[in-house]
């Protein structure tokens, strides 16, 4: 059975059959690139079309064909407030399907090493500030919201009951709010950044005079460039053997009207910034404690400012293929 004793696992096989659930996405194809550039030769992935995860058989078919030693579940339903609020069914169901899927064919299947991915949306609403791990299931959540977060809080359950039922040193990284090549920019699905980015990439492109954002700005956020975010995964996996979920952040956040100013920036757009205040702000602060894990030996590397040129910089360079 395993301990509540953290100690370092070691290094990873490189030649070991390593899954990456979710490897087309923001998060996964990040890990991708990240593992590739690692060394690890055996890298295994599927799209939503070639296996859904929604589909227990399916999934335990493909564990049982490629016996992946190592899994990173990167994959889930995501999307910003406005898509959380209208489709909270959706957001509940298909993950904790996904999730229940995916960690019961690792465990079946003798997966030896598992990093589950959560969100920080997965910590009350008003938790005190900065958000430590202990923080989580001791208040509200904030509701537009909370259907998702309520499917991420069951899948850091389930690998925790994994390590005390069957002693797997399965772990699980909960990273603030990510940003980076590959974002969903769809107006109906994204989150705030890349939903900035589009809105006065456009704008700078049509000489808008002005540009509305949702809410009044005053919300601070934290933001994490995807490419640190996947070296701060496999870091965890080779350092960090626990039963607490891992905050996973830079430990600095800023306003949304200094995010917007940023990205206003970036694109060139030099009109004037607006705000709608009837439309709902959300969390009014979400900064993640990251002591945890500077204490294994991890700090973010990309600073705000250069990961949101390199994020405008990609999306126009890839403004046909974008997820619209």
């Amino acid at each position: 059975m395993s301990t509540d004793v953290d100690f370092q696992p070691g290094k990873l096989d490189r030649d070991a059959t390593f899954y990456v659930a979710g490897h087309r996405g923001l998060v996964g194809s990040a890990i991708w690139r990240n593992l590739e550039a690692a060394g690890f030769s055996n890298l295994v992935g599927r799209s939503s079309s070639d296996l859904d995860l929604k589909n227990r058989e399916d999934v335990f078919a493909f564990f049982a064909a490629t016996r992946p030693r190592y899994v990173v579940l990167a994959a889930a339903k995501v999307g910003g407030i406005l898509a959380n609020s209208t489709y909270p069914v959706d957001f509940l169901s298909d993950n904790l399907r996904i999730q229940v899927n995916v960690l019961d064919a690792a465990r079946e299947y003798g997966v030896e090493r598992l990093l589950f991915l959560g969100s920080s949306c997965i910590y009350p609403k008003f938790a005190e500030q900065p958000i430590r791990e202990d923080s989580l299931l001791t208040g509200h959540l904030e509701p537009t919201n909370d259907a998702y977060a309520i499917a991420k809080i069951a899948g850091i359950m389930q690998v925790q009951a994994v390590r005390r039922q069957y002693g797997l040193p399965w772990i699980s990284a909960m990273p603030t709010n990510l940003y980076g090549p590959g974002d969903n920019f769809s107006p109906e699905g994204s989150h705030v950044l890349p939903a900035l980015i589009r809105r006065y990439d456009e704008a700078a492109r049509t000489d808008a005079p002005s540009v509305t954002n949702w809410g009044s700005g005053s919300p601070m956020r934290e933001f994490l460039h995807v490419d640190d975010m996947a070296a701060a995964c496999l870091h965890l996996m080779e350092h960090y053997d626990g039963p607490s979920q891992v905050n996973v952040g830079t430990g600095s956040d800023v306003t949304i009207k200094e995010l917007a100013s940023l990205v206003a920036s970036a694109v060139g757009y030099a009109g004037k910034i607006e705000w709608d205040a009837s439309k709902p702000d959300g969390t009014p602060r979400k900064l993640l404690d990251v002591s945890k894990l500077t204490e294994s030996g991890w700090t973010a590397a990309i600073s705000l400012e250069e990961g949101i040129h390199g994020t405008v910089d990609w999306y126009r360079s890839n403004l046909a293929q974008i997820r619209s």
